[in-house]
């Protein structure tokens, strides 16, 4: 099993918290906001691109 869409998915979850707090402590919070929005935009796509992957393996698989 490949956990390495975990391991990313995590990473980005630790940074975007990260900054998040850094920034929200700073007082900018428009700014954090916008950083969380991307780091969820850009776990979307990572696990879009995923989903992808996994209806063309069952495609080639049942021969569609």
């Amino acid at each position: 099993m490949n956990v390495d869409l975990i391991f990313r998915v995590a990473a980005a979850g630790i940074l975007v918290a990260v900054l998040n707090i850094l920034l929200t402590r700073s007082g900018r919070e428009e700014q954090a906001l916008m950083v969380t929005i991307i780091g969820l935009v850009t776990v979307l796509v990572i696990v879009v691109q995923e989903i992808s992957e996994l209806f063309e393996l069952i495609s080639g698989l049942f021969d569609f």
